[in-house]
């Protein structure tokens, strides 16, 4: 079973280490056989939005097949986090306010529904990127992110909620690697009612889940037994019915992913790239 499409990829428009340019991304899905693709540049807050404009310039210049597209991947923040911004409180908070907020207030994005038509998105990857501050402890982080992966299931702008449970940050080894907590050394001791609320709610809210393959399926940073522990999960949302997408999170120079062997990874749990969630070209 190839993989065909990919609707969570990065530019050097994004605020980080990104580095692709729309040209190169367009030659290198044609040598991968990515027929369906699209675009989804960071917006944390508002004040990255130059950011994606500059990013939508440069999609139309690249003169783009219809089976391009232009999304964007938000990320969960606060209320509180967006009022200090409008402010002015902070200088440059391109990753947003990480610390000081209240820990369980009001959840936000940085994104209205008069920007998708104004930056011309047509699909919203949301993401769950850090804890929002909460003591960085076992418990209190599997809550946090269940309340954020919630959030962005039920949020009426979000159309896919990209790379749940995915991590990095904090329990690291010193070879860089993630593998104990906060559920990394066993995802079984995040309790199976969260992901039967979870399943409930993208099922109710009619999401998609995003299938990770360069942050989470296939992740050097990982140990093996969370990954498997991980395929089995996104096999059980499937079982489910919940729809999926497939997103390489792509942010290098090139537009490259071992396709192949992810593609053998979801075959081994039973997920077809043919029943996977795709947008339809534009006219």
């Amino acid at each position: 079973m190839p993989i065909t499409s990919d609707w969570h990829i990065h530019t050097h428009h994004s605020c980080d280490q990104a580095s692709l340019q729309t040209a190169d991304l367009i030659a290198g899905a044609r040598e991968q056989g990515i027929a369906d693709l699209g675009i989804t540049d960071h917006l944390h807050t508002p004040y990255n939005l130059p950011d994606l404009a500059a990013s939508r310039q440069e999609f139309l210049a690249a003169a783009p097949s219809g089976r391009l597209h232009f999304g964007v991947e938000v990320s969960c923040v606060t209320r509180w986090e967006l009022e200090e911004i409008a402010r002015g409180q902070h200088a440059e908070p391109v990753y947003g306010i990480r610390q000081g907020g209240p820990p369980e207030g009001p959840l936000a994005i940085g994104l209205e529904q008069e920007h998708l038509a104004a930056l011309g998105i047509e699909y919203v990857v949301g993401g769950a990127h850090w804890p929002l501050y909460v003591p960085l402890e076992r418990e209190a982080v599997i809550r946090d992110y269940h309340r954020q992966n919630m959030f962005l299931a039920t949020h009426p702008l979000v159309d896919i909620v990209a790379h749940p449970w995915w991590w990095m940050g904090a329990w690291q080894d010193a070879d860089g690697r993630y593998t104990t907590d906060p559920w990394l050394g066993d995802f079984r001791v995040i309790p199976q009612s969260l992901h039967q609320e979870f399943a409930a709610a993208v099922r109710e809210g009619e999401k998609v889940v995003e299938i990770n393959l360069g942050a989470v399926v296939l992740s050097r940073a990982y140990p093996e037994r969370f990954q498997r522990q991980y395929l089995e999960y996104l096999a059980w949302l499937r079982e489910r019915g919940v729809r999926m997408c497939v997103g390489s999170d792509c942010h290098g120079a090139r537009y490259q992913m071992d396709f192949p062997r992810a593609a053998e990874l979801l075959a081994s749990v039973g997920i077809k790239d043919a029943e996977l969630w795709r947008l339809p070209p534009r006219p």
